[in-house]
């Protein structure tokens, strides 16, 4: 993840490029072309995530009763090809595509969320939990079927994950009784940990990327001294990686 300048952005009707990378809709997919320096060892990553959709969806979900946050679950549900050029770093299997677009600082509104994605047999469920600033909370619940048609489901109790190495909170949604489990770790930070994790929904075990993002911390002022060193930052384009 790097931070740009305004001239490393160009803009098309089906092509947005950020500097060396990119993402293009291609025949019916969407092709995201990767070419970036990894961080802490600054070595390059090249290739591309090809995503197929099973449908795309035009549902928005406001997060605030303002409209100042909405996620846009573009496709709950797709097929995705991963090619890095690194050993062991290329696969296929499921996947999905969504986006979060907001007008203000999201620890503006909320001191914490957890959100999950999880493939079902006819479809995806999707949870979106979280706690606003000024004390109301959203708790929803979609399912999504293989057309992509949205539907509101029944939301499964809250249920306790075991806190990860930065400690931070993690609940997710599952049957009664069922206690979830972590399976794969992907990122784990001081105030976001993102991980798959296995539950029950319905009664059907799935896996499903989990995500919990603490933004009470985010915004303490001992971290985004971190976050300045972490996030490279490239003010110009081109002639800077």
């Amino acid at each position: 993840m790097t931070d740009r300048g305004r001239d490393a952005l160009r803009l098309g009707a089906d092509r947005i490029e950020i500097g060396p990378s990119a993402m293009e809709w291609r025949d019916g997919a969407l092709v995201i072309e990767i070419d970036e320096m990894s961080t802490p060892h600054a070595q390059k990553v090249r290739g591309a995530v090809i995503v197929r959709p099973s449908a795309l969806t035009s549902v928005e979900l406001p997060l605030t009763g303002d409209g100042a946050h909405i996620w846009r679950p573009f496709a709950p549900k797709a097929d995705i090809e991963v090619r890095i050029d690194r050993k062991g770093w290329s696969w296929t299997g499921h996947g999905y595509f969504d986006a979060n677009f907001g007008t203000r600082a999201l620890e503006a509104d909320f001191s914490y969320w957890s959100w999950g994605r999880f493939p079902l047999r006819d479809g995806a469920a999707c949870f979106y939990d979280a706690v606003r600033r000024d004390g109301s909370t959203l708790n929803t619940a979609i399912g999504f079927s293989e057309d992509g048609k949205p539907m509101a489901i029944d939301a499964p109790p809250v249920a306790h994950l075991r806190r990860p190495g930065w400690m931070v909170r993690r609940e997710t949604r599952a049957d009664a009784g069922y206690r979830p489990r972590q399976v794969k770790a992907m990122l784990d930070a001081p105030f976001y940990n993102r991980s798959a994790i296995r539950t029950q929904i319905n009664g059907e075990e799935t896996v499903g990327v989990y995500e919990a993002l603490d933004l009470d911390r985010f915004r303490g002022p001992w971290l985004m001294p971190m976050l300045a060193v972490r996030v490279p930052r490239r003010p110009g384009w081109p002639g800077w990686f």
